[in-house]
Protein backbone atom coordinates (compact mmCIF):
# COMPACT_ATOMS: atom_id res chain seq x y z
CA UNK A 1 0.00 0.00 0.00
CA UNK A 2 1.17 3.49 -0.58
CA UNK A 3 0.97 4.75 3.16
CA UNK A 4 3.66 6.27 5.08
CA UNK A 5 2.24 7.21 8.73
CA UNK A 6 3.05 10.06 10.26
CA UNK A 7 2.75 11.13 13.56
CA UNK A 8 2.51 14.78 15.05
CA UNK A 9 -0.71 16.45 12.93
CA UNK A 10 -3.17 18.32 13.39
CA UNK A 11 -6.31 17.60 12.05
CA UNK A 12 -9.87 19.00 11.70
CA UNK A 13 -13.51 17.46 10.14
CA UNK A 14 -15.43 20.37 8.29
CA UNK A 15 -18.89 19.02 7.22
CA UNK A 16 -20.54 20.56 4.00
CA UNK A 17 -20.19 23.72 2.25
CA UNK A 18 -20.67 26.08 5.10
CA UNK A 19 -17.66 24.73 6.93
CA UNK A 20 -15.69 24.01 3.81
CA UNK A 21 -15.58 26.59 1.81
CA UNK A 22 -14.62 29.48 4.31
CA UNK A 23 -11.47 28.08 5.50
CA UNK A 24 -9.92 26.74 2.45
CA UNK A 25 -10.73 30.25 0.40
CA UNK A 26 -9.11 31.91 3.51
CA UNK A 27 -6.01 29.66 3.44
CA UNK A 28 -6.00 30.06 -0.55
CA UNK A 29 -6.07 33.80 -0.32
CA UNK A 30 -3.29 34.40 1.81
CA UNK A 31 -1.27 31.96 0.12
CA UNK A 32 2.25 33.37 -0.19
CA UNK A 33 4.45 30.75 -2.56
CA UNK A 34 2.35 27.75 -3.44
CA UNK A 35 -1.64 26.60 -3.79
CA UNK A 36 -2.29 23.54 -5.94
CA UNK A 37 -5.73 22.69 -6.02
CA UNK A 38 -7.36 19.17 -7.53
CA UNK A 39 -10.88 18.62 -7.73
CA UNK A 40 -13.66 16.67 -9.86
CA UNK A 41 -16.12 19.45 -9.89
CA UNK A 42 -15.61 23.22 -10.54
CA UNK A 43 -18.66 24.99 -11.69
CA UNK A 44 -19.61 28.92 -12.71
CA UNK A 45 -21.50 29.77 -9.93
CA UNK A 46 -21.22 31.44 -6.19
CA UNK A 47 -18.85 29.16 -5.18
CA UNK A 48 -17.02 28.99 -8.26
CA UNK A 49 -16.84 31.95 -7.99
CA UNK A 50 -15.38 33.20 -4.58
CA UNK A 51 -12.90 30.09 -5.31
CA UNK A 52 -12.09 32.11 -8.32
CA UNK A 53 -11.37 35.32 -5.99
CA UNK A 54 -9.43 33.74 -3.70
CA UNK A 55 -7.26 31.89 -6.52
CA UNK A 56 -6.74 35.79 -8.63
CA UNK A 57 -5.71 36.99 -4.86
CA UNK A 58 -2.97 34.38 -4.48
CA UNK A 59 -1.82 34.72 -7.59
CA UNK A 60 -1.45 38.56 -6.96
CA UNK A 61 0.91 38.08 -4.25
CA UNK A 62 2.89 35.83 -6.53
CA UNK A 63 1.82 32.65 -5.48
CA UNK A 64 2.34 29.54 -8.09
CA UNK A 65 -0.77 28.55 -8.44
CA UNK A 66 -2.18 25.63 -10.49
CA UNK A 67 -5.32 24.30 -10.56
CA UNK A 68 -6.52 20.50 -11.76
CA UNK A 69 -10.11 19.50 -12.68
CA UNK A 70 -11.65 16.46 -14.36
CA UNK A 71 -12.72 16.83 -17.90
CA UNK A 72 -15.86 15.23 -17.16
CA UNK A 73 -16.88 16.91 -14.00
CA UNK A 74 -16.10 20.45 -15.14
CA UNK A 75 -17.19 20.20 -18.85
CA UNK A 76 -18.56 23.75 -18.76
CA UNK A 77 -16.33 26.49 -17.54
CA UNK A 78 -16.90 29.53 -19.47
CA UNK A 79 -14.22 31.92 -21.00
CA UNK A 80 -15.27 34.49 -18.88
CA UNK A 81 -14.34 32.08 -16.05
CA UNK A 82 -11.40 30.37 -16.92
CA UNK A 83 -9.70 34.40 -19.03
CA UNK A 84 -9.08 36.17 -15.59
CA UNK A 85 -7.59 33.39 -13.92
CA UNK A 86 -4.90 32.34 -16.97
CA UNK A 87 -4.32 36.31 -17.36
CA UNK A 88 -3.21 36.15 -14.17
CA UNK A 89 -0.88 33.16 -14.46
CA UNK A 90 -2.93 30.47 -13.17
CA UNK A 91 -2.09 27.25 -14.54
CA UNK A 92 -5.03 25.48 -15.72
CA UNK A 93 -5.42 22.15 -16.88
CA UNK A 94 -8.01 19.42 -17.78
CA UNK A 95 -7.84 16.42 -16.96
CA UNK A 96 -9.04 14.19 -19.95
CA UNK A 97 -11.71 16.70 -21.39
CA UNK A 98 -14.84 15.78 -22.13
CA UNK A 99 -14.95 14.43 -25.58
CA UNK A 100 -18.64 14.58 -27.27
CA UNK A 101 -20.35 12.75 -29.64
CA UNK A 102 -23.32 14.50 -31.37
CA UNK A 103 -23.35 16.32 -28.12
CA UNK A 104 -23.24 13.80 -25.56
CA UNK A 105 -20.30 13.44 -23.45
CA UNK A 106 -19.11 9.46 -24.59
CA UNK A 107 -15.57 9.57 -22.14
CA UNK A 108 -17.54 8.43 -18.75
CA UNK A 109 -14.84 6.05 -17.19
CA UNK A 110 -11.48 6.47 -15.22
CA UNK A 111 -12.26 10.36 -13.90
CA UNK A 112 -9.95 12.34 -11.47
CA UNK A 113 -12.10 12.13 -8.41
CA UNK A 114 -9.63 14.04 -6.32
CA UNK A 115 -10.85 17.19 -3.84
CA UNK A 116 -7.21 18.02 -2.65
CA UNK A 117 -5.74 21.97 -1.79
CA UNK A 118 -2.15 22.51 -0.62
CA UNK A 119 -1.10 25.62 0.38
CA UNK A 120 2.31 26.85 0.91
CA UNK A 121 3.22 23.43 1.70
CA UNK A 122 1.92 24.36 5.65
CA UNK A 123 -1.87 23.25 5.19
CA UNK A 124 -3.90 20.91 2.76
CA UNK A 125 -7.45 19.78 2.87
CA UNK A 126 -8.82 16.52 2.07
CA UNK A 127 -12.10 15.43 1.76
CA UNK A 128 -15.26 14.76 -1.38
CA UNK A 129 -16.57 18.49 -1.19
CA UNK A 130 -16.35 19.88 -4.77
CA UNK A 131 -16.92 23.58 -5.76
CA UNK A 132 -20.40 24.23 -6.30
CA UNK A 133 -23.34 25.65 -4.93
CA UNK A 134 -24.76 21.94 -4.22
CA UNK A 135 -22.55 21.92 -1.31
CA UNK A 136 -24.73 24.89 0.44
CA UNK A 137 -27.80 24.11 2.26
CA UNK A 138 -29.31 27.09 0.31
CA UNK A 139 -29.60 24.86 -2.50
CA UNK A 140 -32.37 23.38 -0.98
CA UNK A 141 -33.43 19.37 -0.43
CA UNK A 142 -31.14 18.87 -3.04
CA UNK A 143 -27.97 19.79 -1.38
CA UNK A 144 -25.55 17.12 -0.52
CA UNK A 145 -24.08 15.78 3.10
CA UNK A 146 -20.45 15.79 2.55
CA UNK A 147 -17.36 16.47 5.03
CA UNK A 148 -13.21 16.91 4.32
CA UNK A 149 -10.51 17.82 6.49
CA UNK A 150 -8.00 20.54 7.08
CA UNK A 151 -4.60 19.24 7.34
CA UNK A 152 -1.63 20.99 9.54
CA UNK A 153 1.43 19.03 10.16
CA UNK A 154 3.70 16.55 8.24
CA UNK A 155 1.10 15.00 6.48
CA UNK A 156 1.10 17.75 4.29
CA UNK A 157 4.23 17.26 2.93
CA UNK A 158 3.09 14.16 1.53
CA UNK A 159 -0.37 15.68 -0.43
CA UNK A 160 1.89 18.52 -1.63
CA UNK A 161 4.31 15.63 -2.74
CA UNK A 162 1.37 13.99 -4.44
CA UNK A 163 0.13 16.98 -6.05
CA UNK A 164 3.40 18.34 -7.40
CA UNK A 165 3.94 15.17 -9.04
CA UNK A 166 0.69 15.40 -10.97
CA UNK A 167 1.78 19.15 -12.21
CA UNK A 168 5.35 18.24 -12.96
CA UNK A 169 4.61 14.66 -14.75
CA UNK A 170 4.67 14.65 -18.80
CA UNK A 171 2.03 12.14 -19.84
CA UNK A 172 2.04 9.36 -20.72
CA UNK A 173 5.37 9.15 -18.52
CA UNK A 174 3.71 7.36 -15.82
CA UNK A 175 6.35 5.59 -14.35
CA UNK A 176 8.33 8.86 -14.03
CA UNK A 177 5.40 10.41 -12.18
CA UNK A 178 5.49 7.39 -9.87
CA UNK A 179 8.70 7.61 -8.76
CA UNK A 180 8.61 11.38 -8.43
CA UNK A 181 6.04 11.38 -5.97
CA UNK A 182 8.10 8.30 -4.34
CA UNK A 183 11.24 10.35 -3.76
CA UNK A 184 9.51 13.37 -2.71
CA UNK A 185 8.03 11.18 -0.14
CA UNK A 186 11.81 10.53 1.02
CA UNK A 187 12.64 14.27 1.78
CA UNK A 188 13.84 14.94 5.36
CA UNK A 189 10.94 17.12 5.57
CA UNK A 190 8.54 14.38 5.42
CA UNK A 191 9.87 12.52 8.28
CA UNK A 192 7.86 13.46 11.47
CA UNK A 193 9.33 13.23 14.41
CA UNK A 194 7.31 11.28 17.39
CA UNK A 195 5.21 13.43 18.80
CA UNK A 196 1.57 15.12 20.50
CA UNK A 197 -0.70 14.97 17.11
CA UNK A 198 -2.75 12.65 15.15
CA UNK A 199 -1.19 9.11 13.11
CA UNK A 200 -2.12 9.58 9.98
CA UNK A 201 -1.14 8.65 6.35
CA UNK A 202 -2.30 10.03 3.04
CA UNK A 203 -3.77 6.83 0.19
CA UNK A 204 -4.63 7.12 -3.12
CA UNK A 205 -5.80 4.64 -5.94
CA UNK A 206 -4.87 5.10 -9.52
CA UNK A 207 -4.88 1.99 -12.65
CA UNK A 208 -0.85 1.55 -11.84
CA UNK A 209 0.42 0.40 -8.98
CA UNK A 210 -1.61 1.87 -6.52
CA UNK A 211 -5.02 -0.15 -7.31
CA UNK A 212 -6.93 -1.52 -4.40
CA UNK A 213 -4.68 0.64 -1.41
CA UNK A 214 -8.14 2.69 -0.38
CA UNK A 215 -9.27 -0.77 -0.36
CA UNK A 216 -6.70 -2.82 1.93
CA UNK A 217 -6.99 0.22 4.09
CA UNK A 218 -10.94 -0.12 4.64
CA UNK A 219 -10.71 -4.43 5.15
CA UNK A 220 -7.49 -4.04 7.46
CA UNK A 221 -9.68 -1.78 9.53
CA UNK A 222 -12.87 -3.91 9.42
CA UNK A 223 -10.95 -7.31 10.08
CA UNK A 224 -9.50 -5.76 13.20
CA UNK A 225 -12.69 -4.49 14.46
CA UNK A 226 -13.66 -5.05 18.28
CA UNK A 227 -16.55 -3.17 18.84
CA UNK A 228 -18.08 -0.80 16.22
CA UNK A 229 -18.19 -0.20 12.77
CA UNK A 230 -19.58 3.29 11.34
CA UNK A 231 -19.79 3.67 7.43
CA UNK A 232 -21.51 6.70 5.80
CA UNK A 233 -20.77 5.91 1.99
CA UNK A 234 -22.94 7.71 -0.92
CA UNK A 235 -22.28 4.99 -3.51
CA UNK A 236 -22.14 1.97 -1.91
CA UNK A 237 -21.40 -1.66 -4.45
CA UNK A 238 -18.25 -3.14 -2.82
CA UNK A 239 -16.52 -6.00 -3.71
CA UNK A 240 -17.06 -9.96 -2.54
CA UNK A 241 -13.89 -9.54 0.17
CA UNK A 242 -15.23 -6.12 1.81
CA UNK A 243 -18.43 -7.68 1.61
CA UNK A 244 -17.77 -10.97 3.25
CA UNK A 245 -15.66 -9.02 6.08
CA UNK A 246 -18.13 -7.11 6.73
CA UNK A 247 -20.66 -9.86 7.67
CA UNK A 248 -17.96 -11.47 9.32
CA UNK A 249 -17.57 -8.54 11.87
CA UNK A 250 -21.34 -8.50 12.09
CA UNK A 251 -21.11 -12.52 13.06
CA UNK A 252 -18.44 -11.95 15.21
CA UNK A 253 -20.47 -9.54 17.44
CA UNK A 254 -19.34 -5.88 16.44
CA UNK A 255 -21.90 -3.59 15.86
CA UNK A 256 -21.57 -2.81 12.30
CA UNK A 257 -23.60 0.51 10.92
CA UNK A 258 -24.13 1.26 7.40
CA UNK A 259 -25.51 4.66 6.78
CA UNK A 260 -26.62 4.52 2.76
CA UNK A 261 -28.57 7.49 0.84
CA UNK A 262 -32.28 7.46 1.10
CA UNK A 263 -32.57 10.49 -1.24
CA UNK A 264 -30.28 9.76 -3.51
CA UNK A 265 -29.04 11.83 -6.69
CA UNK A 266 -28.97 9.47 -9.03
CA UNK A 267 -31.98 6.57 -8.32
CA UNK A 268 -30.11 3.71 -9.83
CA UNK A 269 -27.74 3.57 -7.07
CA UNK A 270 -30.07 3.46 -4.67
CA UNK A 271 -31.24 0.31 -6.38
CA UNK A 272 -28.01 -1.70 -7.09
CA UNK A 273 -27.26 -0.92 -3.11
CA UNK A 274 -30.72 -2.39 -2.46
CA UNK A 275 -29.38 -5.35 -3.76
CA UNK A 276 -26.86 -6.16 -1.29
CA UNK A 277 -29.28 -5.53 1.83
CA UNK A 278 -30.61 -9.17 2.52
CA UNK A 279 -27.15 -10.43 2.12
CA UNK A 280 -25.80 -8.15 4.65
CA UNK A 281 -28.93 -7.79 6.86
CA UNK A 282 -29.10 -11.66 7.49
CA UNK A 283 -25.47 -11.58 8.61
CA UNK A 284 -26.34 -8.89 11.18
CA UNK A 285 -25.37 -5.55 9.28
CA UNK A 286 -27.84 -2.73 10.74
CA UNK A 287 -28.66 -0.58 7.33
CA UNK A 288 -29.53 3.00 8.01
CA UNK A 289 -30.72 5.59 4.81
CA UNK A 290 -30.15 8.58 5.09
CA UNK A 291 -33.25 10.64 4.37
CA UNK A 292 -33.22 14.52 4.80
CA UNK A 293 -31.08 15.17 1.40
CA UNK A 294 -28.79 13.60 -0.61
CA UNK A 295 -25.92 12.01 0.94
CA UNK A 296 -22.43 12.52 -0.24
CA UNK A 297 -20.12 11.54 2.22
CA UNK A 298 -17.08 9.36 1.68
CA UNK A 299 -16.15 8.50 5.55
CA UNK A 300 -16.02 5.84 7.64
CA UNK A 301 -15.03 5.23 11.65
CA UNK A 302 -13.52 1.83 13.24
CA UNK A 303 -13.56 1.58 17.11
CA UNK A 304 -13.32 4.96 17.85
CA UNK A 305 -9.66 4.49 16.93
CA UNK A 306 -9.62 4.34 13.50
CA UNK A 307 -11.33 7.01 10.56
CA UNK A 308 -10.73 7.91 7.08
CA UNK A 309 -12.39 11.21 5.13
CA UNK A 310 -12.06 11.35 1.26
CA UNK A 311 -13.34 11.28 -1.85
CA UNK A 312 -13.70 7.58 -2.61
CA UNK A 313 -16.84 5.61 -2.63
CA UNK A 314 -17.42 1.95 -2.12
CA UNK A 315 -18.35 1.31 -5.32
CA UNK A 316 -17.15 -0.18 -8.98
CA UNK A 317 -16.03 3.40 -10.10
CA UNK A 318 -14.00 4.36 -7.18
CA UNK A 319 -12.59 1.03 -6.30
CA UNK A 320 -11.56 -0.10 -9.83
CA UNK A 321 -11.22 2.94 -11.84
CA UNK A 322 -11.23 6.48 -10.93
CA UNK A 323 -8.16 8.43 -9.43
CA UNK A 324 -9.30 9.06 -5.79
CA UNK A 325 -7.65 10.38 -2.69
CA UNK A 326 -8.06 9.39 1.41
CA UNK A 327 -6.87 10.46 4.58
CA UNK A 328 -6.56 7.71 7.30
CA UNK A 329 -6.37 8.60 10.88
CA UNK A 330 -5.66 6.53 14.00
CA UNK A 331 -6.37 9.49 16.26
CA UNK A 332 -9.48 8.31 18.75
CA UNK A 333 -9.99 12.26 19.46
CA UNK A 334 -10.67 12.50 15.98
CA UNK A 335 -12.15 9.25 15.70
CA UNK A 336 -14.95 10.10 18.45
CA UNK A 337 -15.60 13.13 17.25
CA UNK A 338 -16.43 12.08 13.78
CA UNK A 339 -18.12 9.04 15.02
CA UNK A 340 -20.27 11.62 17.13
CA UNK A 341 -21.59 13.56 14.08
CA UNK A 342 -22.25 10.43 12.30
CA UNK A 343 -24.60 9.33 15.14
CA UNK A 344 -26.34 12.31 15.31
CA UNK A 345 -27.06 11.76 11.44
CA UNK A 346 -27.89 8.15 11.95
CA UNK A 347 -29.91 9.40 15.59
CA UNK A 348 -31.47 12.86 13.35
CA UNK A 349 -31.60 11.60 10.19
CA UNK A 350 -31.84 8.35 8.79
CA UNK A 351 -34.44 5.22 8.61
CA UNK A 352 -33.31 1.83 9.94
CA UNK A 353 -34.13 -0.67 7.03
CA UNK A 354 -35.95 -3.88 8.23
CA UNK A 355 -35.33 -7.12 6.71
CA UNK A 356 -37.89 -7.96 4.48
CA UNK A 357 -39.81 -11.70 4.66
CA UNK A 358 -40.83 -12.66 0.94
CA UNK A 359 -42.09 -16.07 -0.04
CA UNK A 360 -39.87 -18.41 -1.13
CA UNK A 361 -40.10 -17.85 -4.68
CA UNK A 362 -39.64 -14.25 -4.24
CA UNK A 363 -36.68 -14.50 -2.14
CA UNK A 364 -34.84 -16.88 -4.69
CA UNK A 365 -35.61 -14.24 -7.30
CA UNK A 366 -34.14 -11.82 -5.29
CA UNK A 367 -31.17 -13.62 -4.74
CA UNK A 368 -30.31 -14.88 -8.34
CA UNK A 369 -31.22 -10.98 -9.12
CA UNK A 370 -28.76 -10.04 -6.79
CA UNK A 371 -25.84 -12.31 -7.60
CA UNK A 372 -26.26 -11.71 -11.48
CA UNK A 373 -26.18 -7.85 -11.18
CA UNK A 374 -23.61 -8.12 -8.49
CA UNK A 375 -21.39 -10.07 -10.81
CA UNK A 376 -22.07 -7.85 -14.03
CA UNK A 377 -21.04 -4.52 -12.11
CA UNK A 378 -18.23 -5.76 -10.59
CA UNK A 379 -16.57 -7.36 -14.14
CA UNK A 380 -17.78 -3.87 -15.59
CA UNK A 381 -14.11 -2.20 -14.75
CA UNK A 382 -12.14 -5.15 -15.20
CA UNK A 383 -13.86 -4.97 -18.90
CA UNK A 384 -13.44 -1.39 -19.46
CA UNK A 385 -9.65 -1.67 -18.17
CA UNK A 386 -8.72 -4.12 -21.22
CA UNK A 387 -10.72 -2.27 -23.59
CA UNK A 388 -9.39 1.26 -23.18
CA UNK A 389 -5.24 1.23 -21.90
CA UNK A 390 -3.96 4.47 -23.17
CA UNK A 391 -2.54 6.58 -20.53
CA UNK A 392 -5.36 9.66 -19.80
CA UNK A 393 -4.95 13.35 -21.10
CA UNK A 394 -4.21 16.28 -19.09
CA UNK A 395 -4.89 19.30 -21.19
CA UNK A 396 -3.64 22.91 -20.24
CA UNK A 397 -6.22 25.13 -20.89
CA UNK A 398 -5.83 28.14 -23.37
CA UNK A 399 -7.00 31.86 -22.58
CA UNK A 400 -9.64 31.14 -25.69
CA UNK A 401 -11.09 27.56 -24.74
CA UNK A 402 -12.65 26.12 -22.70
CA UNK A 403 -12.42 22.70 -21.23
Amino acid sequence: MNSHWVPGNRITLLENGEGYYPRVFAAIAAARQEVLLETFILFDDKVGRQLQQALLSAAARGAAVHVLVDGWGSPDLPASFTRPLLDAGVRLRSFEPAQRLFGARINLLRRMHHKLVVVDGQRAFVGGINYSIDHLAEHGPLAKQDYAVEIEGPLVGQVQAFCRANVEAPQPARRQWLRRWRAGLRRKDLEAPAGEGALAAFVTRDNHAHRTDIERHYRAAIRSASERILIANAYFFPGYRLLRDLRRAARRGVQVDLILQGRPDMVWVKRASELLYRHLMRAGVRIHEYTERPLHGKVAVVDDRWATVGSSNLDPTSLSLNLEANVIVRDEAFARHLRERLDELLETCCERVELPTPGRLLSAWIVLRSMVVFHALRRFPDWTRRSSRQAPRVVPMQPEQQP
